[in-house]
């Protein structure tokens, strides 16, 4: 499978609807999704591996990771109607996906590497640290996508947590208007892809 194949496969997942503002339940684009499963791809962790894909939403990161051979993928949610979706989306596609409906802070298990979009903390100040700390536990590899402006504190919370903080890429991430509150049709943000490395 070719990245642009993987993206096209990604565009067609149902999305989440009734998102709530307070979670930043904003989807992933579907190119910056592809991008970032291509970039663990590459290094060697995804295909084979034990993937888990925390606040997984519509099961954008599973999902795509399955595609790509991950021998296990597990997305984790704490909203169970996100969950739904991403089941009904992994069904879908004929994939063996398991999803736990659990807040991510609850979650427990091992895996090789973990992928994430965590919340930007826009809605709630550093919503995005309990992902940071439950990836670098459960894996010795993360993925993750943060709004660049926090680099510098995720940056030291990670190293504080014993991993490495590699910056791999910066992305352009539209938000979609999807609330009352939302001035704009559509925001844009300059969001950093992370690499944690224990």
């Amino acid at each position: 499978m070719t990245k642009k194949q993987l993206e096209m496969k990604l565009q067609q997942l149902k999305p989440f609807e009734g998102r709530n503002p307070r979670l930043e339940q904003y989807p992933t684009p579907a190119g910056i999704a592809a991008d970032l499963l291509w970039e663990a791809y590459g290094a060697g962790d995804i295909e084979g591996k034990a993937v888990a894909d925390l606040g997984c939403g519509n099961g954008v990161f599973c999902i795509g990771a399955a595609l790509l051979g991950a021998e296990r993928t597990v997305g984790v949610d704490a909203d169970e109607r996100a969950v739904k979706v991403a089941s009904e989306n992994a069904k879908s596609l004929s994939l063996d996906i398991d999803f736990v409906p659990i807040d991510v802070s609850a979650f427990a298990g091992s895996f090789d590497t973990t992928v994430q979009n965590p919340p930007f903390g826009a809605q709630l100040r550093h919503a995005d640290r309990a992902f940071i700390e439950k990836a670098i536990e459960i894996s010795p590899v993360a993925y993750s996508l943060h709004n660049e402006v926090t680099l510098d504190f995720v940056t030291k919370m990670a190293e504080a947590l014993g991993a490495s903080c590699i910056l791999v890429k910066r992305y352009k991430f539209e938000i979609p208007y999807a609330f009352e509150f939302h001035r704009k049709t559509k925001g844009v943000v300059s969001v950093v892809l992370l690499k944690f490395q224990r």
